[in-house]
């Protein structure tokens, strides 16, 4: 056989053979790359958090779980979570659903909103029909109605900014009763 011959049958079966490794890895990209478009779902969910020391942080029931994973959001339904700070319940959450963003950077949760801070002095409860939450920053906000009770007060507010880790509330256009425990 001529060399020259020899040297097209090796460059031809190269061709065929980088061709199809080429096209076949393409292919299976594509088949990763679409798996990021899927929508996950799934019911009872229960969920354990700890935070960067191994601390627990968040417990939570979830009745039914949307996820989107190319858009970074999660649809809960029937949400009851608990907040833990240096081991202890420090915040509970209810709400018919929540809608999370952003990778769960953003939490608003909607229906029937109940928010309690504990703490020594005792519980803090915020009833709405939104809230806003932002979980890693502990704070909490909203331009809706808010009813506030307390151990030594009930009022209504339009509107709430809280911060879980100090303790701040900020709230606005204040209607209520305020009754100091002696």
């Amino acid at each position: 056989m001529d060399t020259k011959v020899l040297y097209v049958v090796a460059v031809s079966v190269a061709a065929l053979s980088g061709g199809y490794y080429y096209y076949s890895g393409k292919a299976k990209k594509l088949d990763v790359e679409s798996s990021k478009n899927m929508t996950y779902s799934a019911q009872g969910v229960h969920l354990t958090q700890t935070d960067e020391q191994g601390n627990l942080y968040i417990r939570a029931e979830v009745k039914q779980l949307q996820q989107n994973m190319q858009l970074k959001t999660s649809q809960l339904d029937q949400l009851n979570a608990v907040m833990y700070k240096n081991g202890k319940a420090d915040a509970t959450f209810y709400a018919k659903q929540a809608n999370t963003f952003n990778d769960n950077t953003k939490v608003i949760l909607t229906g029937n909103v109940v928010a309690t801070s504990l703490s020594d002095q005792g519980k803090m409860e915020f009833l709405t029909d939104e809230l806003t939450g932002y979980p890693k920053t502990r704070e909490l906000e909203t331009q809706h109605q808010v009813i506030v009770q307390s151990p030594s007060a009930e009022f209504v507010s339009q509107g709430l900014k809280a911060n879980l880790n100090n303790g701040q509330y900020e709230f606005f256009k204040v209607r209520g009763k305020y009754a100091p425990t002696s």
